[in-house]
C-alpha cells in the first residue's frame, strides 16, 4: 500500500521504517526540516535499536521518503496514518490540537478527489475522540460524510521505546477500532506479515486500551516501589518478597515492572495516567488509585533525593539521564527531575548516559531538557572512569555494561545509591544504599 505517516517522532519513525520493511511504500510528513532531511539521507531521526539499519535500507530501495508537503502526500497515498504528539494540557487532559490540525489537513487534501482513502489515528487520544471529535473535523474539511469514499479508524500502538522495532514485529495484538468495513480491511492489510491476533472493536474501546495499558503499567511501577519502601521499614528485603509475589499469575498479575526500582517516567506513563484522572474528573468518578500512583511516584523521587542529601553535599555522579536505558528520550525522565533538584540543592554533579548525544536531540525532547536543565551539556561526562574517580556519591539509575564495570572496579570506598536494584553493586566494596529494599 501507499502510506503517508504524519509525525516522525518515535512512533512515526519506527512505523514508517517497519511498514516499508513489510513491503509498503511510505512517505513521512513532518514540520521539522531536520527530521525530513535525515530521513531522506537514510538516517533515523531517533536513537533506537535496529532503526538506523531499517531506515537506511528502506530509503535506499525507494520505499521510504519524507516531505513537508502534506497535501501531496495525502493525494499520493491510499492511507494516512496520524502519529503526532498529544502532550498534556494544563488541566491534565491530552492536548489534541496537533491531531486536529493534521486531520483537517488530510480532509482538505481529499476534498474533491475520487479515490478511496482511509485515515488511521495512531496518536494516543481519549475514548470517544475519534468518532465524536475527529470524524466531524474530517467530514467538514473534506466536504462529505465518512463511509462512502473516506474512511476512519483508530489503531493504537504498543511500542516500548528501546525495543519498539521488536514490538512492531511481535505485538501482543493488533487492535482496530474501525468506523467501517473498508477502514478495517485497509488497516488489516497494512499489518499483513505481522503475526498477531487482530481484534476489531469499537473506536472508543480501542482508544481506551492504550490508556488502560499505560495506566496499569504505571500503577505496577508505583505499587512495587511503595511496597518496597514499606517493607524496608519492617526490615524485609522487598526484592525477595516481590519475586515470590509475582509467581501468582492466575489473577492477571504480570511480572513486568513488578520490582522495586526508580520512579516511572517518559512520554507515556505519566501523561496517560493524568489523562485517566482527567477523564474521571470530567465524569464525576473518583480516581484515588490513579491519583495515588502519581503521588507515590513523586514520593519515590523525593525518597531518592533524601537518600542523596543524607550523604551530605559531596561531589556526585548520576548514571542515567534518559528515562530508561537504550533510548535518548529525556521527556519527563525521573533522572532529569532528580538531577535538576540536586543542582538546585547546590550539588556538584556529573552525568553519564552514552545514549544521550546533545547534538542529536531535537523537537520536544530537546525543548524539554533545555527547559529543565539549560546547561546539561556541561555536566555530561564522556569518561565513566574519570566521573567515578571524581565523585564521592555514585547514583545508579542505568548504565551500559562498560560503565557499570567502571563503577564495580573504581567504586570501592564510595557511597553507592542504587535506584535500580542491581545486586552486583552490593558487593563491590562500596557503602551501598537503596531507597526501597
Amino acid at each position: 500500500m501507499r502510506v503517508a505517516i504524519f509525525g516522525l517522532g518515535y512512533v512515526g519513525a519506527v512505523s514508517g521504517a517497519c511498514f516499508a520493511e513489510l513491503g509498503h511504500e511510505v512517505v513521512g510528513v513532518d514540520v521539522s526540516d531536520a527530521k525530513i532531511d535525515m530521513i531522506n539521507r537514510g538516517e533515523a531521526p531517533i536513537v533506537e535499536e535496529m532503526i538506523a539499519e531499517l531506515t537506511a535500507g528502506a530509503v535506499s530501495i525507494g520505499r521510504l521518503r519524507a516531505t513537508k508537503d502534506a497535501a501531496a502526500a495525502v493525494r499520493w497515498a491510499e492511507v494516512s496514518l496520524v502519529s503526532v504528539g498529544t502532550p498534556t494540557a494544563r488541566d491534565g487532559t491530552p492536548d489534541l490540537s496537533y491531531v486536529d490540525g493534521v486531520v483537517r489537513q488530510i480532509g482538505e487534501a481529499l476534498k474533491g478527489a475520487d479515490a478511496a482513502h482511509t485515515v488511521i489515528i495512531r496518536s494516543t487520544i481519549p475514548p470517544g475522540a475519534t468518532e465524536r471529535r475527529l470524524a466531524p473535523i474530517l467530514e467538514q474539511a473534506a466536504g462529505e460524510k465518512l463511509g462512502r469514499r473516506i474512511h476512519l479508524a483508530f489503531n493504537p500502538e504498543f511500542l516500548r521505546e528501546g525495543r519498539s522495532v521488536r514490538d512492531f514485529r511481535q505485538p501482543p495484538f493488533t487492535i482496530i477500532g474501525a468506523l467501517s468495513d473498508r477502514a478495517y480491511d485497509d488497516v488489516a492489510r497494512l499489518y499483513a506479515g505481522v503475526e498477531s491476533e487482530i481484534i476489531r472493536t469499537e473506536a472508543n474501546v480501542a482508544e481506551s486500551i492504550k490508556l488502560l495499558s499505560n495506566a496499569w503499567h504505571g500503577l505496577k511501577v508505583a505499587f512495587a516501589n511503595e511496597a518496597g519502601r514499606i517493607l524496608k521499614s519492617a526490615d524485609v528485603d522487598s526484592r525477595l518478597a516481590l519475586n515470590i509475589f509475582v509467581k501468582d499469575t492466575v489473577l492477571n498479575v504480570s511480572p513486568a515492572y513488578l520490582r522495586p526500582g526508580f520512579s516511572f517516567g517518559g512520554s507515556c506513563l505519566p501523561k496517560d495516567l493524568r489523562a485517566m484522572v482527567s477523564i474521571a474528573d470530567r465524569g464525576g468518578a473518583a480516581a484515588p488509585i490513579m491519583k495515588a500512583a502519581l503521588a507515590s511516584n513523586e514520593a519515590h523521587l523525593d525518597a531518592a533525593l533524601e537518600a542523596v542529601r543524607a550523604c551530605g553535599r559531596r561531589p556526585a555522579v548520576l548514571f542515567g539521564l534518559a528515562f530508561k536505558p537504550g533510548t535518548d528520550d529525556l521527556r519527563e525522565s525521573p533522572y532529569v527531575a532528580l538531577a535538576e533538584r540536586l543542582i538546585g540543592k547546590g550539588y556538584s554533579l556529573k552525568i553519564v548516559d552514552p545514549y544521550v548525544d546533545a547534538s542529536r536531540l531535537m523537537g520536544k525532547n530537546k525543548e524539554f531538557i533545555e527547559r529543565e536543565i539549560p546547561h546539561f551539556v556541561e555536566m555530561m561526562a564522556r569518561d565513566a572512569e574519570d566521573a567515578v574517580d571524581d565523585a564521592e556519591i555514585i547514583i545508579f539509575g542505568h548504565a551500559s555494561g562498560v560503565d557499570k564495570g567502571a563503577i564495580l572496579e573504581r567504586g570501592v570506598g564510595k557511597i553507592i545509591i542504587d535506584l535500580a536494584g542491581d545486586r552486583d553493586l552490593e558487593f563491590c566494596g562500596a557503602d551501598y544504599r537503596s531507597i526501597a529494599w
